[in-house]
């Protein structure tokens, strides 16, 4: 498999910055997930067009349990991949998760713009969970981890074969 971060080694003090916030918010997950994804459509209001469950939904966005389920798990993939990201060498998300991930971004139409707010918005929520932790070291670790995610994302971003 290619090895997408040419040249850019997550170092391990950045990995253990990580390590060391992820094990704070990781309790918080499913409350922390949600905050991200609200910030997101502060934001880009728009955004929620992306998602088929809130297109013809009611029911306010912090108590759709839909929106609740896919922000835990896209929170929790985010930073179980930064966590393994120098042991690894690479972004591991599973290979077959990789593509679906790419695929369903792509299919959705999800443009830079989409990953740059997602970006920010992960930033500011985690500098909210751990703010006695948070410096311009966690921020770059987070920034590195968030990049070479979305880099392997953006690599399997072509229609489903």
């Amino acid at each position: 498999m290619a090895n997408i971060n040419e040249g850019r080694a997550f170092t391990e003090e950045q990995e253990a910055l990580v390590v060391k916030s992820w094990n704070v918010m990781k309790k918080n997950a499913g409350e922390l997930g949600l905050k991200f994804f609200l910030r997101i459509f502060e934001i880009a209001p728009s955004a929620q067009k992306l998602f088929s469950f809130l297109r013809d939904s009611n029911v306010p966005l912090e108590q759709n349990q839909k929106l609740k389920t896919h922000a835990m798990s896209v929170f929790v993939m985010t930073c179980e991949s930064a966590v393994q990201l120098r042991k690894a060498g690479k972004v591991t998300v599973r290979e077959s998760t990789l593509k679906k991930l790419g695929a369903v971004h792509f299919k959705y139409g999800v443009v830079n713009e989409h990953f740059e707010v997602t970006k920010f918005s992960l930033l500011e929520t985690i500098k909210e969970a751990v703010p006695e932790m948070w410096s311009p070291e966690m921020k770059s670790a987070w920034s590195e981890a968030y990049d070479q995610l979305v880099a392997a994302i953006k690599s399997e971003m072509k229609p489903s074969s």
